[in-house]
């Protein structure tokens, strides 16, 4: 006889090889044509809402592994949400409008087309990448609302977000002023702050003299009767700054001095400079001398002294008076810090303090980095390529003590990686510490906000608190073509706005929300000023792209009280319950968006903040297609499938770098292929089992049994806490614990006996089926908001095959409550302490070359005390435990000691025990007892395992 026929062996479609990269896409497929989204929104309808509102990603380029990471993130947070018992929609989103786009259409239609030929142009360029980018995300398994995202260029969102400007305008808090902003003359246009990157750059530093102006004043503020020609000194790392020279700041407290050199240069017998730097300077010159006197930097203020030009061009004919600025530091130069107002956000603060007005300020550099043609001695010329002629002029006049080739962090624009400047132009701002209606600032308001937030990681709200503290006014404006219109009418001669603005841009949204912002730039001032649109112009600037994106939970989520109709406002709610980004965005989305929200309704939009890392390769370097480190997600997931990098996604913590390489990709795939093993044995013994018709209650289960489900319930506790703190790789670490050690490891082994011997339809082995049933469908939910397709896959196998249902209309699973479940936790963990000194033991045997498998041995187990009498409770169910053919309990009055020794009885060929009554029955003498009353009798009879 075939014994192997006779016996219960698992069965299920399911495979072995889950064959991800082939068989994912039809997965996609089957969700798209089932509708599953539409059915999670149906099972969830009214549950309370979860909203992780998107902070969309820019529609230019395909997506990068970042982006991966970020869309994996949040829709394991939407299904978990979700799952847990909430209506968590995800809407999707785009940003749409700005530079880079602008950029592509320059690059494949040429520059200077007509304005509505460029918006056209975009409209289409920005729609066909979301189309590209929309089917990468897919493929990664995000489940969303795909077919109706928002997008930042949608005629409503566009309307809204004049909506929006109007309504701070009314509350105060923008104003039009001239202030140093970034510029990038590639973009020729004032970048936001987040837009700012840094990067090594080297540049020529100089120390410059300036001559003394009135030496009377200057020997008063030193106490000296007279004091011989000379000059002050300065250090600067841009020496293309120096034309616009307008002041000079010393620091207040620190002490400076006047040196009488032991000869005299080109400038005089004196120079002056901080005292602690004396010695430092004048070995760096190699010069020397010794100090005539000391003063505080307080005696200087508004002491005046020559432009370094001043004898070179009649244009440069002018004085820098000297300011005190708490700023100046003795870390670096001389102590005294020149300063050009129109190129320092500190020499602008300090040069209007002291009475410079704007039309004073000094400005000779364009928006495309040239000096005007009017400039004296380097007018037309490009500012990088003017320093060495600037440096050669300050030497041929003998103002040049020194110049030297400095390395520095420099700021560079983020799109060019070109170094930019700060440029004082004519701007509209939102201003941090002006005082709107409300009677806080906006810097009040939303460090009050910080403190209202959660944060994870808890760092970032030191970080974005840090960021608003010193934060400067919010540059608005824009000077693009792409971007919603700061639809300002501007008065032609005060440049004054004209006094219905808050009413003209409802009007003007009215018409842009019919048309898009191509209706403003179609608009004749006419139809909204009358006779009065010959005094007024339409602003050409456009909003900063951060304000389209920073004010999207008004745009979208319709705002507080759904006061501005969002496009989505139906589906989600104000304020969110999480925003989710790279580290990057608290200087950038979260930033922007708290303040428009500030501005708005005098709290943050959302109520959480999660950051991500950036990734990085295996040895931790940023990804660079120059280094060949770059993993694109569409070639992981056509290799080794989405579901590698979702688990990857989870695996790794975010909260720093998540380092990605072939290597540990590798690692992952392995941690994939043991929990993928561990489904395929829960399914294959669940394949005849109908819970209706064969589920045991609880108090006919068998002990061990009745330990999984307690062991499940913890562990499920324990996933779930991970889920709602959003801390996914020790989720997956539990997870993949509970399959390979709980699971795997011990009461899978330890139940195969009963599931493939006993009877097919007995007690013994329905109870495990119970138990089984109730930890598969424990483990695919808790597993399916991580991996998704391999959940639904096995979801489908469990309901036998093609199931209508998915498992993302489920919630997760109710395990049966034991009121004893933490004394069967402590009796069990003790076990399988006894259990793994036994297994030990037995591997001591095997090596020994005593002994095969665990089933050629018998034990002797001598314990004392509790041990005992835990051992002894199992009685014969004690083999099964320790899956040894005979283990018999001894008392003792000594610790726990096991003895191994070969068993000498016959190997049952069906159970493979080697037991005393192998052959007994003559008519199946292969066979051991117990085999034979499974198989023909009334079953074995066991109780606890």
């Amino acid at each position: 006889m075939d014994y192997r026929n006779t016996l219960n062996l698992p069965d299920t479609p399911f495979p072995m090889r889950g064959n991800l990269a082939k068989r994912e896409p039809a997965w996609i497929a089957g969700w798209e044509e089932k509708k599953v989204y539409a059915a999670i929104r149906e099972a969830s309808r009214g549950r309370p809402k979860f909203v992780l509102h998107d902070g969309p990603p820019y529609a230019n380029g395909d997506i990068h592994i970042g982006h991966a990471v970020n869309k994996i993130l949040k829709d394991i947070i939407v299904k978990s949400r979700a799952m847990a018992g909430y209506d968590a929609q995800y809407v999707p989103g785009w940003d749409c409008h700005g530079m880079p786009i602008e950029i592509q259409i320059e690059k494949k239609y040429g520059k200077n087309l007509p304005v509505a030929e460029v918006q056209a142009k975009a409209r289409a360029y920005a729609l066909e990448q979301i189309d590209r980018q929309r089917k990468d995300f897919k493929r990664l398994g995000v489940l969303a609302d795909w077919d109706h995202p928002y997008l930042t260029m949608n005629f409503g969102n566009e309307a809204n977000e004049l909506r929006v400007l109007a309504r701070i305008m009314d509350k105060g808090y923008v104003y039009r002023g001239l202030k140093p902003v970034n510029w990038c003359f590639d973009c020729g246009s004032a970048l936001a702050e987040a837009e700012v990157e840094y990067a090594d750059r080297t540049d020529p530093a100089v120390y410059v003299a300036l001559r003394f102006g009135n030496r009377d004043k200057l020997a008063h503020a030193f106490g000296l009767a007279a004091v011989e020609d000379g000059a002050i000194v300065i250090w600067t790392t841009t020496p293309w700054t120096l034309p616009a020279n307008q002041a000079l700041n010393v620091h207040p407290d620190i002490d400076y001095a006047l040196v009488l050199l032991d000869e005299a240069r080109a400038t005089g017998r004196c120079l002056l400079l901080a005292k602690d730097l004396v010695q430092p300077c004048l070995e760096k010159w190699g010069l020397s001398g010794s100090i005539l006197a000391v003063a505080k930097g307080s005696a200087l203020a508004n002491l005046e002294f020559k432009h370094p030009l001043y004898d070179v061009d009649p244009g440069y004919r002018r004085m820098s008076p000297v300011y005190l600025g708490d700023y100046v530091t003795l870390e670096a130069g001389t102590g005294v810090v020149h300063s050009s107002p129109a190129y320092g956000v500190e020499d602008f603060v300090s040069c209007k303090a002291h009475g410079l007005a704007d039309e004073q300020i000094i400005n000779p550099v364009m928006g495309d980095g040239h000096y005007v043609p009017s400039l004296p001695l380097f007018g037309g010329m490009m500012i990088w390529k003017a320093n060495p002629k600037i440096v050669e002029t300050l030497q041929e006049a003998g103002n040049l003590l020194e110049v030297e080739q400095h390395r520095h962090s420099y700021m560079h624009c983020w799109r060019h990686k070109t170094p930019i400047i700060y440029r004082a132009t004519s701007q509209w701002f939102a201003g941090m510490d002006r005082l709107p209606r409300s009677g806080k600032s906006l810097r009040e308001t939303a460090l009050e906000g910080v403190e209202q937030t959660a944060f994870y990681p808890a760092w970032g709200r030191a970080r974005l608190h840090a960021m608003i503290a010193n934060r400067p006014d919010w540059t608005l404006s824009r000077q693009r073509q792409w971007g919603v219109p700061m639809a300002f009418f501007v008065h032609k001669e005060t440049g004054e706005l004209h006094p219905r603005t808050v009413e003209l841009l409802e009007q003007v949204a009215q018409r842009v929300e019919q048309h898009g912002i191509e209706a403003w730039q179609s608009l004749d001032p006419r139809e909204l000023l009358g006779d009065e649109a010959d005094q007024y112009v339409k602003n050409p600037d456009t909003l900063d792209v951060w304000f389209d994106s920073g004010s999207t939970h008004a745009t979208v989520l319709g705002g507080r009280d759904h006061d501005l109709q969002g496009s989505h406002a139906d589906a989600l709610q104000w304020p969110a319950d999480l925003y989710l980004e790279g580290s990057d965005q608290h200087r950038g989305w979260f930033h922007s968006s708290l303040l428009t929200s500030c501005m708005l309704y005098g709290r943050p939009p959302y109520k959480a903040l999660l950051t991500h890392g950036f990734v990085v390769d295996g040895q931790g370097r940023k990804m660079s297609k120059s280094v060949g480190n770059v993993v694109a997600p569409q070639k992981v997931s056509d290799s080794l499938g989405a579901e590698i990098l979702r688990l990857w996604t989870a695996a790794t913590d975010y909260s720093g770098e998540l380092s990605i390489s072939d290597e540990i990709l590798k690692r992952v795939v392995e941690g994939y292929r043991r929990i993928r093993n561990t489904l395929k044995f829960l399914l294959g013994n669940l394949g005849d089992f109908d819970p209706a018709a064969d589920a045991l209650p609880l108090e006919h289960m068998f002990e061990i049994d009745r330990y999984a489900l307690a062991m499940t319930a913890r562990m499920q506790s324990e996933v779930l806490a991970n889920y709602e703190r959003y801390e996914f790789h020790p989720a997956v670490a539990r997870l993949q614990v509970f399959c390979s050690e709980d699971l795997g490891a011990f009461y899978l082994d330890v139940l195969k006996d009963r599931l493939y011997t006993t009877g097919r339809n007995s007690i013994a082995r329905r109870s495990a089926q119970t138990a089984l049933h109730h930890v598969t469908h424990a483990l695919l939910k808790l597993l399916a908001p991580i991996l998704s397709f391999t959940a639904e896959e096995a979801w489908a196998d469990l309901h036998g095959g093609e199931s209508t249902a998915s498992i993302f209309t489920e919630l997760f699973h109710a395990l049966p409550a034991q009121v004893d479940a933490q004394v069967l936790l402590d009796k069990w963990g003790r076990l399988r302490e006894i259990r793994a000194d036994a297994l030990r033991k037995i591997e001591e045997v095997r090596s020994a070359g005593l002994i095969g498998s665990s089933l050629d041995a018998e034990l002797d187990v001598y314990a004392a005390g509790d041990d005992h009498r835990l051992l002894a409770s199992l009685d014969d169910d004690l083999r099964f435990v320790l899956i040894v053919s005979r283990a018999t309990v001894h008392e003792s009055a000594q610790d726990l000691r096991i003895e191994v020794s070969p068993t000498e009885h016959k190997k049952c060929e069906r159970c493979w025990h080697h037991r005393a009554d192998v052959g007994r029955d003559p008519e199946h003498p292969e066979i051991c007892g117990r085999c034979v009353d499974n198989l023909f009798g009334h079953g074995e009879v066991r109780h606890h395992a």
